[in-house]
């Protein structure tokens, strides 16, 4: 009896082992080229909006972290745009990684802004209109510390997924993994410093559909996927 169950659990085992490797992702698919570097995909000026020094940009520490782990590169710039005698300015993160497998997974917001102090005060799925019908799922934040308070937009883009939350990019992770795939992937994050009583939740929408728009039309699939990025075309 012993010899039996011994036998049956060593069998069980080498079916997980097999399952396991059967399910190992074993081709690497890029929707940005290897040739192509993401501070170049992504415009320093579109519809009003020119990039420039300056801003106070919440980034996490990456020294000797598994985040230094997860992105290829990372793109951080601050964007000014003039509405009549006032200055509209927006943060940008890109953060792009090309290599999103089990261990690798995006960095999101809800665990950066934290763990540089502040406090998540508001949270919210959202869907960011673009033209012809498209809307990429994203997520709206407000995060504050002491006196800043900052509104922040941003979406998550696993292969051709655009997972809004923890469970989510679980499951574009397990899915890509079935599939036999390692999904590159890009973390795309605006955010403002509010400055009176009003969020800048609109403003930072049409910044970001000024951005994708403002991008050559056969890099738009970094940001948001081929299946999108053809609906705009």
């Amino acid at each position: 009896m012993i010899e039996r169950r011994e036998f049956l659990f060593a069998g069980g085992c080498a079916a997980a082992l097999g399952v396991g490797e059967w399910m190992r992702p074993r081709k690497l698919t890029l929707l940005l080229p290897e040739n192509e570097k993401l501070t170049n995909v992504i415009p320093l000026q579109f519809a009003g909006w020119k990039a420039g020094g300056g801003g106070d940009i919440v980034l996490p520490d990456l020294k000797d972290s598994l985040a230094a782990k997860l992105y290829s590169e990372r793109v951080a710039r601050s964007y000014r745009r003039m509405s009549g005698n006032e200055a509209q300015d927006v943060m940008l993160l890109a953060a792009y990684g090309r290599a999103q497998s089990d261990v690798l997974q995006l960095h999101r917001p809800e665990k950066c802004y934290p763990a540089t102090g502040f406090a998540l005060t508001y949270s919210k799925l959202y869907q960011l209109p673009l033209p012809n019908g498209v809307t990429v799922p994203a997520v709206l934040l407000t995060a504050e510390m002491g006196s800043r308070v900052e509104d922040i937009l941003y979406w998550t883009r696993l292969g051709e997924m655009l997972p809004q939350t923890y469970s989510d990019q679980r499951w574009a992770r397990f899915t890509t993994a079935w599939n036999g795939f390692i999904a590159d992937g890009v973390l795309m994050r605006a955010s403002m410093i509010r400055t009176g009583d009003a969020p800048g939740f609109d403003t930072l929408s049409e910044f970001m559909r000024d951005m994708i728009m403002g991008t050559r039309a056969n890099r738009r699939s970094t940001m948001i996927g081929d299946t999108l990025a053809q609906r705009l075309a």
